[in-house]
């Protein structure tokens, strides 16, 4: 919902550490590797019940997510480069409800229901993009993007704020998933809403 809002700043705030990243040679493929790795380490940080070490790594994630598009844009942005950023940011939002249901098994139903909900914000996401490309349609609020981003009521900035809660909160992560997950099912059929009337 914010998301193209506070781009701009974030680019501000990311481009003196990415040209000094691009100035020594270092690509956005790699910079993308290692928020993966990083991303991964969530889980046995959740698992183990080690949430502000959890809360540490999603943001150098989140971090290293907006170095390497900065990165790109410096020295030449690739398909490659941007297929592995949505594919790696797709599988990272699983990883933190999965996170929280090997730390309890408790909450295995509320993330379940959240990684359903994430399945239908990313599935609509993903359709929407490849017809869009299909037809050359192109998204004005993230003209930098490497494909098409239909905005929504749960974007980016709005997952990371609840993950960031439910780290500071663990055990609120019940109610925060199924809250989330509402809204999340309400950006999804917002989105196939938006892809039935724009692909009549």
């Amino acid at each position: 919902m914010i998301d193209s809002a506070i781009l701009p700043l974030q680019r501000r705030l990311l481009l003196p550490a990415a040209a000094a990243l691009a100035a020594r040679g270092i690509s956005a493929d790699r910079i993308t590797l290692a928020g993966l790795a990083l991303g991964m380490l969530v889980v046995p940080a959740l698992a183990y019940g080690h949430f502000w070490l959890a809360l540490g790594l999603i943001a150098l994630n989140r971090v290293a997510d907006g170095l390497d598009g900065a990165v790109a844009r410096l020295v030449g942005p690739t398909d490659r480069g941007a297929f592995m950023d949505i594919a790696f940011d797709f599988l990272f939002y699983a990883l933190v409800p999965l996170g929280f249901a090997l730390a309890n098994p408790a909450h295995a139903v509320p993330a379940a229901v959240l990684i359903t909900a994430f399945v239908g914000t990313g599935s609509s996401f993903l359709a929407f993009a490849a017809i869009a490309a299909k037809r050359g349609i192109k998204a004005t609020a993230y003209p930098t993007k490497g494909l098409y981003y239909l905005g929504g009521l749960t974007e980016g900035a709005e997952t990371i704020a609840v993950f960031a809660l439910m780290c500071v909160w663990p055990a609120a992560f019940p109610v925060l998933a199924y809250l989330f997950a509402a809204a999340c099912a309400m950006t999804t059929l917002t989105r196939w809403r938006q892809g039935w009337q724009t692909f009549s």
